[in-house]
């Protein structure tokens, strides 16, 4: 989890400072623009690890179980009866 917060600052502040540089503003307000980016993008990414992971935990649940599948295709192939 940690590494995707990393990941969402280091993002978020790239493209934060790349926008406000782009739209010619001040260094100050390039790096206020960023460093805000970079908070918003960080809690976004926490948020959507998390999701993920409940996500991951409820079809690794769902996968132990199902019973077995049937060993047998269930569609014959073409050419054979």
């Amino acid at each position: 989890m940690k590494s995707l917060l990393l990941i969402g600052g280091l993002l978020g502040f790239c493209a934060g400072l790349l926008l406000s540089w782009a739209s010619e503003c001040s260094w100050p307000a390039c790096l206020w623009h960023g460093s805000l980016a970079a908070y918003l993008t960080s809690l976004l990414m926490r948020w959507w690890g998390s999701a993920w992971r409940k996500n991951l935990e409820d079809a690794m649940h769902e996968a132990q179980n199902r019973p077995e599948a049937p060993t047998a295709p269930l569609i014959s192939k073409p050419g054979k009866s």
